[in-house]
């Protein structure tokens, strides 16, 4: 259902229920105004096309997967610029601007979290800051949307500092370690997604030249520039991080997953060594063992002496064939 919030600087709060034939009244002679409209259906772009006289390219870029824009037709200006919705999930909604005279609309199919911070700055702006017109407020909501990050963002810092300690932490395995890591990746992807349109949105708005805001405004949307320009590089440098710890933790796994190859290796190998000497020495003792007379008097004293010189002499030979052949030596050095 389509909702509707009119804020004016000298008429108040409309948010009850009225129709929008009614905002010429409701705004005529009350300074700026704000219109909010929440999930909009077709008498509201028909209101737009044929009431306000709108760009038609501008309303058809209104809907719920808009692509970032700034444009300026006549004495209308329009912008989509992703922010932060309000449900639990951490994700970004197109959040499309209108401008025309003293009036901005602003249209959204998600509740934007950026909204509620506006609300109360649209309210206690001061006469000086009202003077500066509609331009004013629309810089108030950018900066409201940038600002929604800086929390964020602090709190990614943190969280990446704690997963760089768990990742070399040598006392403490972590569990879950690679999927926070993640998680993290994926917060930080989704976040670049509104810092990066309001950082488009913002450099062509201080572009020389293309008059898309006023000159008493312009000192006001460069610092808001500059901001975006700090949480673009912070969120790109955490990124860079999360990136750089999560393949630090995966070079540790395959270090330690190497290391136990290389010991399970060692001790297969001692096996095979053992194995390999004790077959031929088995077929002597099968052999002499056998409840038949044999040669060399084996079933005496002597006998056993000289079976016992045998084996030991194959053991011994075999020992010294596997050191020629390297086979007691390490992968890195050193013996078996």
């Amino acid at each position: 259902m389509t909702e509707f919030r009119l804020q004016t600087t000298g008429g108040g709060v409309h948010d009850e229920e009225f129709g929008l034939g009614e905002l010429d009244e409701l705004t005529k002679g009350k300074g700026c105004a704000w219109l909010d409209i929440y999930q909009p259906d077709e008498k509201v772009k028909d209101f737009l096309l044929d009431e306000m006289g709108f760009d038609e390219l501008a309303v058809d870029g209104i809907g719920e997967h808009s692509l970032n824009t700034v444009q300026r037709f006549d004495d209308l200006r329009f912008l989509v610029v992703s922010a932060r919705d309000r449900d639990k999930r951490l994700d970004t909604e197109p959040l499309a601007i209108f401008l025309q005279n003293q009036l901005m609309i602003t249209i959204h199919f998600s509740r934007i979290r950026a909204l509620t911070p506006f609300k109360r700055r649209y309210k206690r702006a001061d006469p000086e800051d009202i003077e500066l017109g509609i331009d004013y407020f629309f810089y108030e909501l950018l900066d409201s949307i940038a600002d929604d990050w800086t929390p964020l963002l602090d709190e990614y810092s943190n969280e990446l500092d704690e997963l760089e300690y768990r990742v070399f932490d040598p006392k403490m395995k972590y569990d879950n370690l690679l999927e926070e890591l993640h998680i993290l990746k994926q917060n930080l992807r989704e976040a670049s997604k509104s810092i990066e349109s309001l950082h488009s949105a913002t450099m062509r708005l201080v572009k020389p030249g293309d008059r898309l805001i006023s000159t008493e405004t312009l000192t006001h949307f460069t610092a808001l520039h500059n901001l975006v320009l700090t949480l673009m590089k912070r969120n790109h440098n955490y990124s860079a991080g999360a990136t750089s710890t999560r393949d630090t933790y995966l070079t540790n796994a395959s270090l330690s997953l190497a290391k136990s190859n290389q010991r399970l290796t060692e001790v297969m190998t001692t096996l095979t060594i053992i194995g390999a000497i004790m077959l031929p020495l088995t077929l002597v003792a099968g052999i002499f063992g056998m409840n038949t007379k044999l040669p060399i008097g084996a079933d005496t004293l002597g006998g056993f002496w000289v079976v016992m010189a045998i084996m030991a002499s194959f053991g011994i030979l075999m020992l010294f064939w596997f050191r020629h052949r390297g086979w007691f030596e390490k992968p890195g050095g050193g013996m078996v």
